[in-house]
């Protein structure tokens, strides 16, 4: 099989020189330091797991002879959805947002997950269901917006009213435009439903310092102002250079009940 990319695995990165290292495991420290005197940062600190956590999340995302990571199936509907036996988390955002290629890192350790990641924006037309071993479930829903399955309202509004397994919805915000009209639209239908959900910027490799920084703020405002059932700490990821990625999947691990709350922060 392919191997994975490199800083995929948690080892890789603790090879890099302490400042880089940090950086790639918590992508808002890195960002702390050029911040203006007396800006609160105390929700950058709410989910800042140890190394023993980091390392056994990762085990997770690493499949194995008697931990099988595999796609489950795809689903236009909620009756052609896999039964909710387990612990699941769901993936939602724009068309263009880089959800699948997210996923893709996520999974990066098990190359041999097939994550079908589309040049077209709006390729994700059903939910995909990815089991991982036997401890939980997670989702690729279709985008929202630009090319979005015309029944696209009606499919996750019916996935997020009724799938009593789901622990926690990630949206996807892009990390270079910030929050768009249509993601306000997915936050409101969010807090009508009473969803718990945690904002994920996305693609923070092609935003310059001075712009991430400036949606960062604005978005942890809006947070704190506007939101009731938001996580109110940010993850900040790029599926290119592995940022982030590492403390994504412990705070998943986490939140389907695979590590303990004394663990994980």
């Amino acid at each position: 099989g392919r191997s994975p990319p490199a800083l995929a695995a948690l080892s890789q990165v603790l090879r890099l020189e302490r400042s880089r290292r940090t950086g790639v495991v918590f992508p808002l420290r890195k960002l702390e330091r050029y911040l203006a005197p007396g800006v609160d940062t105390g929700r950058f600190y709410l989910f800042q797991p140890g190394l023993a956590a980091l390392q056994r999340a990762e085990a997770f995302f690493k499949s194995g002879r008697d931990h099988p990571i595999d796609y489950v199936s795809s689903a236009v509907r909620m009756d052609h959805a896999p039964p909710p036996s387990l612990p699941e988390v769901c993936f939602i955002g724009r068309s263009n947002v880089g959800k699948s290629s997210l996923i893709r890192a996520l999974f990066s350790l098990s190359p041999e997950v097939e994550v079908r990641v589309s040049k077209t924006p709006g390729h994700t037309k059903k939910m995909n269901f990815f089991k991982v071993g036997k401890y939980f479930t997670l989702v690729d829903m279709p985008g929202y917006g630009y090319r979005a399955p015309q029944d696209f309202v009606e499919m996750v509004e019916a996935y997020l009213q009724e799938r009593h397994n789901l622990k926690r919805t990630f949206l996807l915000v892009d990390g270079v435009v910030g929050l768009q009209r249509t993601d306000h639209t997915a936050v409101e239908m969010l807090e009508e439903f009473g969803i718990p959900y945690v904002m994920v910027l996305t693609k923070i490799d092609r935003a310059s310092r001075g712009l991430l920084l400036k949606n960062v703020l604005e978005i942890q405002d809006f947070v704190k102002e506007k939101t009731q059932g938001c996580f109110p700490q940010l993850f900040l990821v790029s599926s290119v250079e592995y940022s982030g990625v590492h403390l994504l999947r412990c705070f998943v691990a986490h939140v389907t009940g695979n590590l303990p709350t004394a663990e994980a922060s």
